[in-house]
């Protein structure tokens, strides 16, 4: 982390303070807040990198750039309207802008294109000049179209400019938002990891930072004619495969000043596709190349009137995984893929999975709701894997009642277990959740549902088919019980009648003055107790009805019972 902060510290430096500014900027950072921002790249949650990588590069930031903050997806799921901006652009705004980002917990919906059209508002980029930075690790899931929103907001602005960072991103979903910036002139970055999110915010705030121009130099004597560009590189999947020619896949190339050991020390510059031609100042560089998951580095040396040719071998492999709920059912949007690359962590993708890999020992860890299987590939270089990835999933669906037109609006808890019954007694547990309805998406098999909603529980069991929807309506034959005491008296609900040991079995337990519960059907016991005063009521509960019970103040010194 201390390497990002100085070379993004120094990079910003270099380019918003070294000379004198034109006039104040406006922008506004948007930072992907949905779930997927939990998935962990070299064992760091993709949010942790990015709010470290907020606190690094904005940390000393030109006097007169006023930056704002965004975030979305942060505060609930499902809803693509929660999009809440955290801090207000204005001057000075680097260590609010990393404290607001601490405090952002990853659930929801990618409303990308909603955001950075409020961002834009915010900015009044129909008025004046005005930039938003995108961070993003995901697609649009709210059914609008980023690239004409692009395309609506470059015709309506004064001088509207979007960056959009791809911050884990694969390189055909790195195209779909990729059109953000494209359609209003501005720069789409890719980041693999936290060195290259550093690297892609330093540059989106360095396009931001407008710079007075120089002092125009002396006309100086016609040079002698020289080549266009000096480097030329070239990159194939495979030793003695071709050369990638099209655009199929997104190349970045990127190159760097030696360190003392011979790798990659100070960053110099980055371009990207396969007609890449550079013109770097004489001298040694380490030259990388990055597609997918996949990258080479080498080191180059550019001389005076050469054009350099080096060609790199990623010695890679393309694969391509089509993750399905059961055998004909499309490919699933909710499907996510970890994969990893002889059992480290290599990369995190949703939906249908088209990416470079390296060669070697893969695996793909592939889940749809509750269900995962791991499939193992050992592609060699340039070869491409395609494989559908079945599932065999089913879908449950449960709907709960006290009785019959008593539907429960509760929380009620529910816990899935597989019906097979271990050595020790025990089911493995499989899901949970709150809800009066809740549904879960299980591979075929056999099910038992425990329920659990104040006193009242049960078990049902229940069977998945795959490709088939189950649903499962669950009677509790319950009705409530409502307590009212005279003050904060212990208040425990006991069974009417005793067991053979002389023992009643306890179904629930509170406080008043207030105190409710769920029981079935059936002869209960009240008992409450304040300091010595204790009292017992008789009480019949009934399915789908509301009992009210109140509990007297007892005589002083009595004992109620």
């Amino acid at each position: 982390m201390q390497f990002w902060k100085k070379f993004a510290l120094g990079a910003v430096a270099a380019i918003g303070l070294a000379v004198p500014a034109v006039a104040a900027e406006r922008a506004v950072i948007v930072l992907d807040g949905s779930g997927s921002m939990w998935a962990q790249i070299d064992g760091k949650a993709r949010i942790t990198i990015a709010r470290e990588t907020l606190s690094a590069v904005l940390a000393d930031l030109p006097d007169d750039l006023e930056l704002g903050f965004m975030t979305y997806g942060h505060r609930e799921k499902g809803n693509c309207g929660d999009i809440e901006m955290l801090v207000e652009p204005t001057v000075g705004t680097g260590a609010a802008i990393a404290e607001a980002a601490e405090g952002i917990n990853p659930k929801g919906m990618t409303p990308i294109s909603d955001a950075v059209r409020l961002a834009a508002e915010n900015l009044r980029f129909t008025e004046e000049k005005a930039t938003v930075i995108l961070i993003t690790d995901g697609l649009e899931t709210c059914e609008v179209d980023p690239c004409q929103l692009a395309t609506e907001l470059e015709g309506q602005g004064i001088d509207f400019t979007t960056h959009v960072l791809g911050f884990g991103l694969s390189d055909e979903d790195g195209q779909q938002v990729a059109c953000l910036a494209e359609n209003t002139g501005g720069q789409y970055l890719s980041a693999a990891d936290g060195a290259g999110l550093v690297d892609a915010l330093t540059k989106a705030v360095a396009q931001v930072v407008e710079v007075a121009p120089e002092p125009a130099p002396e006309p100086a004597p016609e040079p002698e004619p020289v080549a266009a560009h000096n480097l030329k590189p070239t990159v194939s999947f495979a030793e003695g495969g071709p050369d990638l020619v099209d655009e199929t896949y997104d190349i970045v190339w990127s190159w760097y000043k030696p360190n003392a050991e011979g790798g990659e020390g100070e960053y110099v510059g980055t371009d990207y596709y396969s007609r890449f031609e550079g013109t770097l100042e004489p001298g040694e560089y380490i030259l990388k190349v990055e597609i997918g998951s996949a990258s080479a580095t080498q080191p180059i040396t550019i001389q005076d009137g050469k054009i350099a040719k080096p060609h790199f071998v990623l010695n890679a492999a393309i694969l391509k995984l089509h993750p399905r709920s059961s055998e004909g059912a499309e490919v699933s949007d909710d499907a996510s893929t970890e994969i990893k690359l002889n059992g480290e962590y290599l990369a995190y993708e949703y939906g249908d999975v088209d990416i470079v890999v390296p060669a070697g020992s893969l695996e793909a860890i592939v889940t749809i709701g509750e269900a995962q299987v791991s499939r193992s590939y050992t592609p060699k270089a340039g070869e491409t894997v395609e494989e559908d990835v079945v599932l065999g999933t089913g879908l449950v669906f449960f709907t709960t009642e006290y009785a019959p037109g008593a539907k429960v609006e509760d929380d009620i808890f529910m816990e899935i277990f597989e019906a097979k019954v271990a050595l020790d007694g025990t089911r493995k547990s499989v899901a949970y959740g709150y809800n009066g309805e809740q549904d879960y998406e299980l591979p075929a098999g056999d099910y038992v549902m425990d329920y659990r909603l104040g006193g009242a529980s049960g078990q049902v069991p229940f069977s998945v088919a795959s490709a088939e929807r189950t649903d499962v309506p669950v009677s509790l034959d319950a009705g409530v019980l409502s307590v009212t005491t005279p003050t904060d008296e212990y208040v425990e609900i006991f069974s009417s009648t005793k067991d053979i040991a002389g023992n009643r079995k306890s179904f629930d337990y509170g406080y008043g003055p207030s105190f409710q519960t769920t029981l079935a059907a059936g002869d209960y016991v009240v008992f409450s107790r304040k300091d010595d005063v204790e009292s017992e009521t008789p009480v019949t509960i009934k399915a789908g009805e509301r009992f009210e019970l109140t509990i007297e103040v007892a005589a002083e010194g009595g004992k109620k019972k």
